[in-house]
């Protein structure tokens, strides 16, 4: 993965509001990615093999592949 990016399997990895990009369910086939801001995580364990589950902002529910950094931060 680039800088700017983290890994979305592992839940400390993600917070409350940050941009990520979620495969959902019915897209897990072809791996279409969806963009949105992080509203809820519903995964409960620290890691999935799949990625945490979360809620975006638009209500979309799916699992993280990618979390999207700003350019200063890094994991």
């Amino acid at each position: 993965m680039d800088n700017n990016q983290s890994d979305g399997r592992k839940r400390i990895n993600i917070a409350l509001g940050a941009e990520v990009e979620i495969v959902q369910k019915h897209h897990q086939r072809t791996g279409e990615l969806t963009e949105g801001f992080v509203k809820r995580i519903l995964t409960k364990s620290p890691n999935h093999p799949h990625g945490i589950k979360v809620q975006l902002d638009t209500g979309e529910v799916g699992r993280v592949k990618k979390v999207i950094l700003e350019n200063d931060e890094k994991y």
